[in-house]
């Protein structure tokens, strides 16, 4: 599965671009200049997203990856 294929999975479950994601990452101070901020850590995301959102443990490591900036739209 793409990236791509993943954040397009993600917006069909819960309504959230990729854009929205990285606001709700910056309005959750998870984010600090197009990456985690300082001593956040990754899984805490990744169980808030699960809980808040309903992804998957796959979905919710894709978001982060985008959050960290490794990742971004149309990526294979």
């Amino acid at each position: 599965m793409s990236f791509q294929a993943y954040l397009d999975t993600i917006e069909k479950k819960t309504g959230k671009t990729p854009a929205d994601l990285r606001a709700m990452g910056a309005e959750k101070g998870w984010t600090q200049g197009g990456t985690l901020a300082a001593g956040i850590r990754p899984m805490a995301i990744v169980e808030a997203l699960k809980t808040d959102l309903g992804l998957g443990h796959g979905h919710a490591m894709a978001v982060v990856a985008l959050l960290k900036g490794q990742k971004k739209e149309g990526d294979a």
